[in-house]
């Protein structure tokens, strides 16, 4: 799975560019972790979704941690809550318009409210909350024409992982605004759930915090990708350390 290099900043002047930007299609960011990473290494086709992303970047810790282990010293955490309130901050300054779209009818309530509340000029020009099934042809063309008419420039897509990604490199040749997969950021932007405490945060354990507030749902997740995600990780660490000893001694040796 490809993860791009990119500063809170950095990101957020891509996003910025592409929501005033006059093209034909869409843009999409993907926010990784673990779950995502799996999902991808199991799914050839995720995988294409994934890394034909306009920008993946490092949501969860221990993506961030493997990158840093992987050589890469310019590596940065860039956790989708916060990325999401940076965008929210920066389209309020800069009159840019905004799109929810995910979640239920009662959630997107609150979490307008929420918005609204933290930044009054935010313009919130749509809110969809799809079916929790895949929608009809007929749906698809209204939600389009919705979105389209709207004038979003930027929609926060929640639908979680892999749904999300998916729906969003379906709809980039469909729609001309920025899209970003903020997967439950609107859950705990309203405080429908608990941010983990900053400690439990570098540490990489948000995933023990949400698997303790939803073991039902969430355990075969975490038995079936975190422990995978560990050795495959372990094993890519060391052959790239065993390629690198091999190049130094090749290298001493011409």
């Amino acid at each position: 799975m490809r993860v791009d290099l990119s500063s809170s900043d950095d990101t957020l002047l891509k996003i910025k560019e592409w929501s005033k930007a006059e093209t034909e299609h869409g843009h999409y960011v993907c926010l990784s972790n673990v779950h995502m990473c799996m999902e991808a290494y199991d799914n050839r086709k995720f995988q294409s979704i994934v890394n034909n992303a306009d920008l993946v970047l490092a949501d969860g810790k221990p993506i961030y941690w493997a990158q840093k282990l992987l050589g890469a010293t310019a590596a940065t955490q860039i956790r989708g809550t916060e990325l999401t309130l940076k965008v929210c901050s920066q389209a309020a300054l800069n009159d840019i318009s905004i799109g929810l779209y995910g979640s239920t009818p009662a959630q997107l309530h609150k979490l307008n409210l929420s918005l609204k509340k933290l930044f009054p000029n935010l313009n919130i020009v749509c809110q969809i909350a799809p079916p929790f099934r895949e929608l009809t042809p007929q749906e698809d063309k209204e939600v389009i024409s919705i979105i389209k008419r709207s004038g979003v420039r930027i929609l926060l897509v929640g639908l979680g992982c892999p749904k999300q990604e998916k729906w969003m490199a379906d709809h980039r040749q469909k729609l001309n605004c920025a899209m970003l997969g903020v997967g439950a950021a609107f859950d705990f932007i309203t405080g429908e759930k608990r941010s983990a405490p900053q400690i439990i945060s570098n540490l990489g354990l948000e995933w023990l915090l949400r698997f303790a507030c939803e073991p039902r749902r969430l355990w075969k997740r975490y038995l079936k990708h975190n422990p995978r995600y560990v050795i495959y990780f372990f094993i890519q660490w060391c052959f790239q350390k065993r390629f690198q000893q091999n190049t130094a001694f090749k290298s001493n040796h011409n």
